[in-house]
């Protein structure tokens, strides 16, 4: 009597139909991602390479480790 009262299950075109589902599924978490990585990464540290280099001078920081002593083809004076 048991057996009478449960649904047969779906066999036919289970994968394909689930395929859809989870493709879909991937498809929107992978493009979340990229949003918020681009949002929350890229975009500012583009915005701090541009501040940085807004302001720098090569030839001061170049001067600066000369007279470190960090480079070692140009001898400190």
């Amino acid at each position: 009597m048991s057996a009478a009262l449960l649904p047969k299950p779906q066999m036919r075109g289970l994968l394909a139909r689930r395929m859809k589902f989870h493709l879909l599924g991937a498809f929107l978490v992978s493009m979340g991602s990229a949003v918020l990585f681009k949002i929350l990464v890229a975009e500012p540290r583009k915005r701090a390479y541009a501040d940085f280099y807004r302001n720098y001078d090569p030839r001061k920081d170049f001067a600066a480790m000369k007279a470190a002593g960090v480079l070692e083809s140009a001898p400190p004076k």
